[in-house]
């Protein structure tokens, strides 16, 4: 970071505030040139990115692109660019040959999620994000136990996250998603509420926490672009 921020008074002066000011404030007052948005494309990432369009379409928005995306996934990420009139998304992720070590018959997801996660998705993020002081993400404190006590601002040892939507509801979503007719991701008809990778996602029965069709069998909440310390994992 280029210098280290005060994030109580930014939580005291604009965490409360509505996403397009707070979002308003942070691209271009507090962090101009140096923000990024984290997208996943998924099943709640165009109220996030609609409002992202509306301060400035030309924010950067990253998108990792693990390689064990849902088809569906990747042409949604490309309807929703248009739609919305985004004009630097940038898709990231691991190299050929990091796949080639680290996971050449595509199976880690199987026997290592954590692993798999650290190579096609965090640590591409990481690298993605040397060039920027702060970076959004779409969480929201209703989406899991350990996103509870979610605050609008956070600081780690390397940026600033913000999180503009962290009081919003699923109801919240639902309705400004239907009043500015923003297309939806098409799994979630399938019964996806949260959408990572393929083989890592399944859809949810009526009743289940949105979050429970992820990494499903295993004790695992979290990718990891949101945990600190992540590591660079071994071939096995």
């Amino acid at each position: 970071m280029a210098a280290n921020p005060d994030i109580a008074e930014l939580q005291r002066r604009l965490g409360y505030a509505p996403p397009d000011r707070l979002l308003a404030a942070a691209i271009h007052e507090l962090f101009p040139g140096r923000i990024a948005v984290v997208s996943s494309f998924g099943a709640e990432s165009a109220v996030l990115l609609h409002f992202v369009a509306q301060v400035d379409p030309a924010t950067p928005v990253l998108f990792v692109d693990t390689g064990r995306h849902f088809v569906e996934t990747l042409q949604y990420r490309d309807r929703l660019t248009a739609h919305l009139g985004l004009s630097d998304v940038r898709s990231i992720g691991p190299t050929a040959d990091e796949i080639l070590r680290l996971d050449p018959d595509f199976s880690r997801a199987v026997w290592d999620p954590d692993g798999c996660c650290a190579f096609r998705k965090s640590v591409p993020l990481q690298r993605a994000l040397q060039g920027f002081d702060a970076w959004v993400s779409g969480r929201k404190r209703f989406q899991s136990p350990s996103r509870f006590d979610l605050t609008a601002f956070e600081v780690d040892e390397t940026h600033v996250k913000i999180n503009p939507l962290a009081s919003w509801s699923a109801a919240d979503l639902a309705a400004y998603t239907a009043r500015h007719r923003l297309p939806s991701h098409p799994l979630v008809a399938q019964g996806f509420a949260s959408i990572g990778c393929a083989a890592c996602t399944s859809a949810v029965a009526p009743g289940e926490d949105a979050r429970a069709g992820r990494w499903r069998g295993f004790d695992k909440t979290e990718c990891g672009i949101h945990l600190p310390n992540i590591q660079y994992p071994s071939r096995k």
